[in-house]
């Protein structure tokens, strides 16, 4: 009897170890995503600001403010965003 009682023991040890890791992971992967780099699956350049940091409320009142604009205003804002963009992305590029 004394084997199976170890081998049960291994067996729960080994169990609650895994079922540890994974609440850790758990907790750690929500802020650890925003550290991984592009190339190896992180977050996208473009994606927007996590909700309750301050700038996720400064996100939101900048689209809330363009929303608000006229649809002419808005894309004379978008044309002069898209070439200073432009303007410095091919000093950047060799």
């Amino acid at each position: 009897m004394r084997p199976r009682s170890l081998s049960i023991a291994a067996v729960a040890l080994l169990a609650s170890t895994l079922a540890g890791c994974g609440t850790v992971n758990e907790k750690l992967s929500a802020g650890m995503g925003d550290y991984v780099p592009q190339w190896a699956g992180g977050l996208p350049a473009d994606a927007p600001p996590r909700a309750g940091t301050p700038q996720y409320d400064a996100y939101m009142r900048e689209r809330e403010r363009k929303r608000l604009l006229p649809a002419a205003d808005r894309e004379k804002e978008e044309q002069a965003q898209k070439g200073a963009t432009g303007a410095t992305s091919g000093n950047a590029v060799r």
